[in-house]
């Protein structure tokens, strides 16, 4: 039996919800910071989500940089650059926003972090296919 495993047969991955609910939890977090200390809570907010958003996507960009079933170890070595890549970025970005631009309200800003972040534990809800089709 031949197995048809072209690239075009194969679904294309889809980061969209995740990145969706992590802006969502970044926004809401910011629009609690303008509520409970005004513009400079919803700054350290919208900085400590940012910190989590931007790796996200050079995570996304990079490890998924090349597809398809022969070259296995070009993409196994592809996420792991990302993932260090990753780390690499975090690290960088919380020690320039603590150094440069210190948050006004550093709860606030690990609030927002923290709440992007887990966004990942909903990841599998997030990518699963519907049963039935929206109309």
């Amino acid at each position: 039996m031949h197995r048809a495993s072209s690239a075009a047969g194969r679904r294309q991955l889809d980061f969209t919800r995740l990145f969706l609910a992590q802006w969502t939890a970044m926004l809401l977090v910011a629009l609690l910071g303008l509520w409970l200390a005004g513009v400079f809570g919803a700054i350290s907010a919208l900085m400590g989500g940012l910190v989590s958003l931007l790796p996200s996507f050079y995570f996304v960009r990079r490890g998924l940089r090349s597809r398809g079933g022969k070259r296995a170890r070009v993409n196994v070595l592809n996420l792991y650059q990302a993932a260090m890549g990753k780390f690499g970025l975090t690290v960088a970005l919380f020690v320039i926003v603590f150094v440069v631009v210190p948050p006004s309200n550093p709860a606030l800003f690990f609030v927002a972090f923290v709440a992007a972040q887990l966004m990942y534990w909903l990841t599998p809800w997030l990518a699963r296919e519907r049963s039935t089709p929206r109309t």
